[in-house]
């Protein structure tokens, strides 16, 4: 499917069924993610995406925002919740393409249109479908063709003719036209008045001026009391016009929300007292990929994954696993409620505070989660040996694109080094071996790079300047500060102790610097790949709740810490022993 330009003609593409009713779009839903576009006649034409998600059919309005016309410039943007997009098949490929939830509260995903098997029919666009229904009109005794610009109407037709209308009472755009037919006229309007109402203007006729639009978008939202119980909520953003200049009438659309700059005096305000513990791991989200209730390693989810990951490129899925990491450290996408009850603007300054325990524990989960689903995803390969080194290069070729200089996604790269430095994976010598002899550059760069840089960063002597990195190395300070002691002399101890100390008031310090790195790094691939939008399907897949889930099941996730990882790394090592048994 290529990708529609703006002002494209809605009733071109196939997926548009133009006037149909909710019935008879839900029997033509047959699968999960089949979906079609309609003109619903209960909501005055408007355009709504019909689609079955989990074995339920599921109606989305779509909303416009009117702008004032300019020069290259979109008339009108049309959105579901966040984005907003400049005709409606844009909007469908962006969420069709991408794999992205129609609404936060459904988690609709569509990928498989339902085409549209009739006639083939005049197209019109996006402004002709939101002007309302087709309006009913009495047809002329003759057909005239005129040359006058003024004798034009270009109007669209329902692909669902009304049964038992009469001839006289017919709607003018249900009637089929070929390129040599002649057009319709409008019905004639009493002389007098057309003489008195028509006025030139650029050499065209019209019979009135047309309306003004406002300086600022209009926001068209339906009549809550008029909404039908069948559509599904949607929580649109609305711009904000205050403080906007007149010259500035047609803003662009909306930037992601990694962003969205905090103003000045929410980063150089003084610590408040805390409210409440703050958690960004939720552990209740709904999920894509995995059912209310799941069991530990399932096959089927363990396929999805492994094609899911080997979809993306290292550098895709190191800044997708960026995005995850800056919101469960609390970098990025804090909200306001959230940063008054936890009393500072960033999670890397909560993490340094007594309060910050919740959020301490909730991190190290993290690293030791993700260290052992990499470690899986190694030892769970019972193929030929040349499978568990196209699997060991791929984590290392992923740690590559974490490193400082890439992504500077430090934990996500410790959490890669964990399973790469794992007992039960570093003592596969046939697989390393393999790995030398099949991928000789990725094995040089484990050795010579990524373990020379993953024990400087533990030691605390690692680079954390903004810039190089995004998000720092938390793990040492983390363990540091929940009591872990520090392993060594007890000379060396004491100087790796007072780096980290001094590595961590160096974080608080330059948390806003490390902000701004991180939500650079995710624009410069946006400027990149212009079609490029996180796949919440992968971006699912690196979050913590759902790793959990994956390797404990629905059931165990909620067993204490220390007994899941424990029971977990003697199923590795199993697991290991199996691939390559002891001599």
């Amino acid at each position: 499917m290529q990708v529609p330009q703006d002002g494209e003609d809605l009733a071109g593409q196939p997926w548009y069924h133009g006037l149909l009713s909710r019935q008879k779009a839900e029997a033509l839903l047959q699968q999960n993610g089949d979906f079609l576009v309609r003109a619903s006649g209960s909501r005055g034409g408007n355009p709504v995406i019909s689609c079955r998600w989990r074995g339920s059919a599921l109606h989305f309005e779509v909303f416009r925002v009117a702008l004032r016309p300019r020069p290259g410039r979109p008339t009108a943007l049309f959105q579901l919740e966040d984005e907003q997009f400049p005709s409606i098949p844009a909007l469908v490929h962006s969420y069709m393409t991408g794999r992205r939830p129609l609404s936060q509260a459904t988690g609709a995903v569509v990928s498989r249109p339902v085409t549209w098997q009739g006639p083939l029919r005049r197209s019109f666009s996006e402004d002709t479908l939101m002007d309302g229904p087709a309006r009913i009109e009495p047809l002329r005794a003759r057909k005239w063709s005129n040359s006058q610009p003024a004798d034009l109407a270009h109007m669209g037709r329902s692909r669902e003719d009304p049964a038992g209308m009469e001839a006289s009472t017919m709607p003018i755009s249900a009637l089929p036209r070929t390129s040599s037919d002649p057009v319709l006229l409008k019905a004639p309007a009493p002389l007098g008045t057309v003489a008195d109402s028509l006025r030139a203007s650029d050499g065209q006729l019209q019979a009135k001026a047309p309306t003004k639009p406002p300086r600022t978008p209009s926001f068209e939202l339906p009549d809550a009391s008029e909404r039908p119980p069948t559509y599904c909520e949607l929580v649109p953003r609305v711009p904000s016009v205050q403080g906007t200049s007149p010259s500035q009438s047609c803003p662009e659309p909306e930037a992601p929300w990694w962003e969205a700059e905090e103003d000045e005096e929410e980063e150089n305000r003084c610590f408040t007292r805390p409210q409440a513990e703050i958690s960004f791991c939720p552990h209740d989200a709904p999920s894509c990929l995995l059912g209310p209730q799941n069991r530990p390693l399932e096959p089927q989810v363990l396929h999805t994954l492994r094609g899911l990951f080997l979809e993306h490129h290292p550098g895709s899925t190191a800044l997708h696993l960026l995005l995850v990491d800056c919101q469960a450290t609390g970098l990025l996408g804090v909200t306001r409620d959230q940063r008054g009850n936890m009393g500072v603007s960033s999670g890397l300054e909560l993490l340094t505070l007594p309060h910050g325990h919740h959020l301490r524990l909730e991190l190290l989960e993290r690293h030791q989660t993700l260290a052992l689903a990499g470690a899986l995803a190694v030892l769970g390969c019972s193929g030929p040996l040349e499978e568990r080194a196209a699997a060991l290069r791929g984590l290392v070729e992923l740690a590559l694109a974490l490193r400082p200089g890439a992504a500077g996604d430090l934990p996500g790269l410790a959490a890669v080094m964990g399973a790469l430095l794992m007992p039960q994976v570093s003592r596969l010598e046939h697989t390393w071996r393999q790995l030398r002899r099949s991928h000789t550059e990725a094995a040089l760069a484990f050795e010579q790079e990524l373990k020379p840089l993953m024990r400087a960063l533990d030691e605390g002597a690692g680079p954390c300047d903004p810039g190089e990195v995004a998000l720092p190395h938390v793990a040492p300070m983390v363990r540091l500060l929940e009591g872990e002691e520090v392993a060594g002399p007890l000379d060396e101890s004491c100087e790796r102790l007072l780096r980290t100390l001094h590595g961590a008031r160096h974080m608080v310090r330059d948390a806003p610097k490390f902000r701004k790195v991180a939500a650079q790094r995710l624009r410069a691939h946006l400027t990149l790949l212009p079609g490029f939008r996180p796949n919440p399907e992968l971006r699912e897949a690196l979050t913590t709740g759902f790793v959990r889930r994956l390797l404990w099941g629905s059931r165990g996730a909620g067993a204490p810490r220390a007994e899941r990882f424990e029971k977990f790394q003697r199923v590795l090592g199993v697991l290991s022993q199996r691939l390559e048994p002891d001599r």
